[in-house]
């Protein structure tokens, strides 16, 4: 479990908007990704180190591109649906997903991407409530930026065994579980 701050399962290589984290921005900057932090009610934030060595936090999802020229236009509620609940969190990259082209429903539309890593909040009111609860998929879309959806916003495409790229409305869970 991470408390406000913690590492992702593996750094990624990712180009930041200077004009978010420079004095003098010049356009898109090479850094690694290698951590996140969480405060409740806001955006996921980035923390990366650029080629001098310098670690920057808190950099917001829509800074970030997977290319020296990522889409352009890219705005926060594309880049994240909902805000983070709490700070505790754990992630996890999915062995079976590891890899997999997706299809993401974001604010403006459809966009395929490559799944990166899933983050679970954890100890908070939101996902102690069956309903409420959510993990959250790390995407690197086809456009060169992320989007961070809950399930329901993600397909995924596994060719072996998964035939069809409709998003269908499944029901929430709302019960809890025990045997004794």
């Amino acid at each position: 479990m991470n408390s406000f701050i913690g590492s992702i399962p593996k750094h990624q290589y990712v180009w930041v908007d200077s004009q978010f984290t420079h004095k003098k921005p010049t356009g898109f900057v090479p850094a690694v990704w290698f951590g996140l932090t969480s405060f409740p009610g806001r955006a996921w934030g980035f923390n990366v180190m650029f080629e001098n060595g310098a670690v920057y936090r808190n950099i917001p999802p829509h800074a970030i591109g997977f290319s020296e020229n990522p889409e352009r236009k890219w705005e926060i509620n594309q880049s994240q649906l909902w805000d983070c609940y709490g700070y505790n969190w754990s992630a996890t990259e999915y062995t079976y997903l590891k890899g997999l082209k997706c299809l993401c429903r974001v604010k403006d539309g459809h966009y395929y991407g490559e799944y990166l890593f899933t983050v679970s909040p954890i100890e908070d009111g939101f996902s102690n409530e069956p309903s409420q609860s959510k993990e959250f998929k790390f995407i690197q879309l086809d456009n060169g930026r992320i989007t961070i959806q809950p399930t329901n916003k993600v397909l995924f495409i596994d060719k072996s065994f998964t035939g069809r790229e409709i998003f269908e409305e499944l029901k929430l869970q709302t019960e809890t579980y025990s045997c004794e």
